[in-house]
């Protein structure tokens, strides 16, 4: 009777086991690591992960959808400096620097607003704010791109800014993916 006991424990705890493993696996990295009120914007882009990880991480890359000019220190502290204005100079009172808080090529990379533009409306309230981009594969042409930012205070001003980058980060992912939605070329 012992032994049926323990071979059925073993059995139970196996089961149990590969429920919990099973169940883990289906939530992605990007699932895990999002606050409750981070604002979180995902799409499919039709291009393999690691042509999209170009697109947001070289200036090619973000010269070829996102921005007129664009320079990035891709490391730990580096600086990735955009500028909308064709007719901007990196540098400028327009340029934005953000701060590579961290990256794990090709799947994530986590930035923070060091410098706002000339003229930005929540140039205090950005100063909590930072967005994790996740590259997850979909597929042999496919890249699920997930963006988080968090940070966003209870107050007016703040809640103003999360609804100004819910309209820039839904703008942003779809630019991303009209990027691809033609002839596939490098970023």
């Amino acid at each position: 009777m012992k032994l049926i006991v323990e071979l059925f424990a073993v059995r139970l705890l196996a089961t149990l086991s590969c429920l919990l493993a099973l169940a883990l696996s289906a939530l992605s990295p990007p699932a895990l690591g999002a606050a409750a009120d981070a604002l979180i914007h995902e799409g499919v882009v039709a291009a393999p992960v690691d042509k999209v990880w170009a697109a947001f991480t070289t200036r090619e890359g973000q010269e070829s959808w996102m921005v007129a000019h664009s320079d990035i220190e891709l490391k730990v502290g580096g600086r990735m400096r955009t500028h909308y204005d064709p007719k901007g100079v990196l540098g400028d009172a327009k340029t934005i620097e953000n701060t590579v808080l961290s990256l794990d090529a090709p799947r994530m990379l986590s930035i923070q607003v060091n410098k706002v533009p000339e003229g930005f409306p929540f140039p205090v309230e950005i100063k909590a704010m930072w967005t994790v981009i996740y590259f997850v594969p979909s597929g042999p042409d496919a890249t699920l791109v997930r963006i988080v930012s968090q940070g966003f205070g209870d107050d007016e001003k703040s809640q103003k800014m999360l609804a100004y980058f819910d309209g820039g980060n839904a703008y942003t992912l779809k630019k991303l993916q009209q990027r691809f939605a033609g002839p596939q070329s490098s970023p």
